[in-house]
């Protein structure tokens, strides 16, 4: 990143563009988003202030875009995990988007992704069993917009969740 504190001018960041020191920062923040500013500012081996203004710079910029607490599915007996390709009898532009609108509303779909291949959508859906994903699959997830068909494929492990971006 290249911040000026005088003209207060960013340019685009990228990975290609973020220097030694916000990688520094970034990959402190990606441990510990708590961290407070002093912390931080030790750990990187800078001051309070350009820390602050480069954090200030990488949120301004969209490179940081929230922070959050993460819990454990786990700890809230979230243990069942399915991913479903869903197949779409209509892939227009408004089909898509009533199904992106409908699928937001489901809260046990973790994540969702349009996908270019043999199905149109696929879905990360978690429950507490195999009892409760049935039951949201058949009330909800099978009558959401425009689903012509889906296949489930339920995961015996999961050996990472939620790895960062490798922000070298």
């Amino acid at each position: 990143m290249r911040f000026d504190q005088n003209k207060r001018d960013f340019q685009t960041m990228s990975l290609d563009t973020l220097d030694a020191m916000d990688r520094k920062i970034l990959a402190v923040l990606l441990d510990d988003a708590r961290i407070s500013m002093a912390e931080l500012a030790r750990t990187v081996g800078l001051s309070k202030t350009p820390v602050a203004a480069r954090v200030r710079a990488l949120e301004a910029q969209g490179l940081i875009t929230g922070y959050r607490t993460m819990l454990s599915p786990v700890k809230l007996g979230l243990t069942h995990v399915a991913f479903v390709e869903v197949r779409m009898s209509d892939t227009r532009q408004a089909a898509l988007e009533q199904f992106n609108t409908a699928a937001r509303t489901i809260p046990e779909i973790e994540e969702c992704y349009m996908i270019a291949g043999g199905f149109d959508y696929l879905l990360k859906v978690r429950t507490r069993d195999i009892a409760e994903y049935r039951q949201v699959m058949g009330e909800r997830i099978s009558t959401l917009p425009h689903v012509s068909a889906t296949s489930t494929f339920v995961a015996m492990e999961a050996v990472f969740e939620q790895k960062a971006p490798d922000i070298g």
